[in-house]
């Protein structure tokens, strides 16, 4: 053993088992402290010092590590969820995951801005009541359904506005209208239109993946969009929505009759929102999911086991 392995060694015994700085390390071995440095990672790189990092069961760190990389995504969540094959399960077990993300992610100062959905109604009643100082919660999209709904933006936007003690900015209109003639004199409303020039203000945004079948929220009734509406989008290239505005798989936007009367957010709007939360899952979401990325709709995505997977397999 040379002076340089045995200065390795002590170094690393005093930095990992000793406690010290490598200020107090440099002190002691009279040594300059770029030199320790140094030293410190020689010995990771000549196998002196073995870093292991622990995996707790139920962690998925290396799946989500693979997808960032993959997608070049800013973060991924993977989590395992109750029932696969359950669509309301998949929404509540992914709600409870990124009510936790969005009490670490979300800071003094944000604005916030919201979408609608059931996975969104499941995160905001599992947030955890913690004042977030000078937060806005800002309505990306008008009123979608009956407004006691529980995926109701409105709604939503209330009660994480309450859950973080921020003020909010609602959307006074209705998500869809009858008429694109209806849209453009909503849009030239001196309240509503300011409620659209402050989403460009939005620095976080959570959103909702819809996606085109007859037993998606928006098909319920058929209150806000009738199948042969749908029926057409689909005839378009539509694998998915966000806020109504739907998209191809490439995350390309269809503009349809149906996108002239959405009085809300655009895709491109979205696209410049520094972190935007993807939150869905379940086999039939997987190519709304994918087009989300692709267009570069979302850059944070929170998802179940089998869904990861299944993008970590997907080859173009």
């Amino acid at each position: 053993m040379n002076d340089k392995q045995r200065l390795m060694i002590k170094i690393a015994k005093l930095y990992y088992e000793g406690g010290l700085t490598q200020d107090a390390i440099a002190q002691r071995l009279r040594l300059s402290r770029p030199r320790v440095c140094r030293l410190m990672q020689d010995a990771i790189d000549n196998g002196i010092v073995k870093i292991t990092i622990m995996q707790e069961p139920g962690s998925h760190a290396e799946i989500e590590r693979q997808l960032e990389t993959k997608f070049s995504l800013l973060e991924v969540m993977v989590s395992d969820v109750s029932e696969p094959a359950s669509i309301e399960s998949i929404a509540h077990d992914l709600g409870v995951v990124a009510a936790d993300y969005f009490g670490r992610i979300v800071l003094d100062g944000d604005i916030i801005g919201f979408t609608w959905g059931a996975t969104l109604a499941s995160m905001v009643d599992n947030l955890v009541a913690e004042k977030k100082h000078k937060c806005i919660v800002m309505q990306l999209v008008g009123g979608l359904g009956e407004p006691e709904a529980e995926s109701h933006a409105t709604g939503l936007v209330s009660r994480a506005a309450m859950a973080i003690g921020g003020s909010m900015s609602l959307m006074p209109a209705p998500g869809v209208v009858t008429s694109e003639e209806s849209a453009k004199l909503l849009r030239s409303d001196r309240s509503i239109s300011q409620s659209l020039e402050r989403v460009g203000t939005v620095n976080i945004a959570f959103v909702g993946i819809g996606n085109p079948t007859r037993d998606s929220l928006l098909m319920r009734d058929e209150f806000i969009i009738s199948w042969p509406e749908m029926e057409d989008l689909i005839h378009q290239g539509a694998i998915g929505d966000i806020s109504l505005r739907y998209y191809d798989i490439n995350g390309q936007l269809i503009d349809s009759n149906l996108n002239k009367r959405v009085i809300g957010i655009t895709l491109d709007e979205l696209r410049k929102i520094n972190r935007v939360v993807g939150i869905a899952g379940g086999a039939e979401k997987f190519n709304a999911i994918l087009g989300a990325i692709h267009g570069k709709l979302i850059n944070t995505l929170i998802t179940d086991t089998d869904t990861a997977i299944n993008l970590l397999n997907y080859s173009e």
